[in-house]
């Protein structure tokens, strides 16, 4: 995939395929340790161990819409191929957790592309599920969790104008001022 963000957004709609009530995505980026991590947990149906181990093998998929599935391995290619690692944590019936971490200044970093964006389209077309985005540098971090949304909005669902413009300037905001903007 061309942005580290395709993958996020892939993975993600894993856990939606999961039947996950919560999804989190954290993006831990460091200049001074030259790193990108990555990791997306849930609390879905989860994995057996037979699962997780075929799950980055491109052509096992549990859909029955098309025989591969390309995401997952992608991900881990992309991870390794910077000199970074890969891993998946699942247990049946709680979620998995995926990670992947990347060498930021190695000559096969894919960019990450537009991360904000990805966030507040899976929060757009999945409101009935809870996403909690944290992204953090080596100036600070901030979090987007929708459960603090719903308490504030009480009723009002994720997926409306108003709403999603609201999550996707404040996406805007809190990145322009972690990494020294406006």
């Amino acid at each position: 995939m061309r942005e580290l963000s395709l993958n996020v957004m892939d993975v993600a709609q894993n856990s939606v395929r999961a039947e996950a009530s919560l999804v989190t995505i954290t993006v831990e980026e460091s200049d001074k340790d030259d790193s990108l991590s990555i990791s997306i947990g849930d609390n879905g149906c989860g994995m057996t161990e037979e699962q997780v181990s075929q799950v980055i093998d491109p052509f096992f998929t549990t859909r029955t819409t098309r025989k591969v599935g390309l995401g997952v391995p992608l991900f881990k290619l992309s991870a390794e191929q910077t000199g970074g690692s890969f891993e998946i944590s699942s247990r049946l019936g709680e979620g998995t957790t995926t990670t992947a971490r990347y060498v930021k200044s190695h000559v096969d970093m894919t960019p990450l592309g537009d991360i904000n964006s990805t966030v507040e389209i899976l929060i757009r077309c999945n409101p009935q599920i809870d996403f909690v985005f944290t992204r953090t540098n080596d100036n600070g971090s901030f979090t987007l969790d929708t459960r603090e949304l719903r308490a504030v909005l009480e009723g009002v669902s994720l997926d409306t104008p108003d709403v999603t413009e609201w999550i996707r300037q404040y996406l805007e905001e809190q990145t322009q001022i972690l990494f020294g903007g406006a």
